[in-house]
């Protein structure tokens, strides 16, 4: 049996954290404890999808899309709690296009003139 997530990639990250071991049986049985881990997860997901695509009753069709709190609520029942910003600050350029700044000229390349 191979697990879905690739014997290099648990080795790799079991190294990372410093543990090391040369017998492939114990990446196999970490792999496939990992892989039904996420399994669990993403079914947890899906029911929490279920329950709030079923609730709203305005919607007449019946799609079930992985959203960020679906996945937060079926990962806090795992101990997984996930903070989400919420929102991006604004951009160096937004932010000078905001205040009526032109925007700022590339950079010369060497021993080029500076354009006008």
């Amino acid at each position: 049996f191979h697990p879905t997530i690739p014997d290099a990639v648990t080795d790799y990250y079991l190294r990372k954290t410093g543990f090391q071991t040369s017998d492939p049986r114990v990446t196999r049985a970490i792999s496939l404890a990992a892989q039904k881990f996420i399994a669990d997860i993403a079914h947890d997901a899906l029911q929490q999808s279920r329950l709030r695509v079923e609730s709203d009753k305005r919607n007449k069709e019946r799609r079930f899309v992985l959203t960020s709190p679906d996945l937060q609520a079926s990962l806090r029942t795992y101990g997984v709690h996930v903070m989400k910003p919420e929102t991006l600050g604004p951009t160096q350029t937004s932010q000078t296009a905001a205040a009526g700044a032109a925007p700022a000229q590339p950079a010369a390349a060497v021993g080029e003139a500076p354009k006008q």
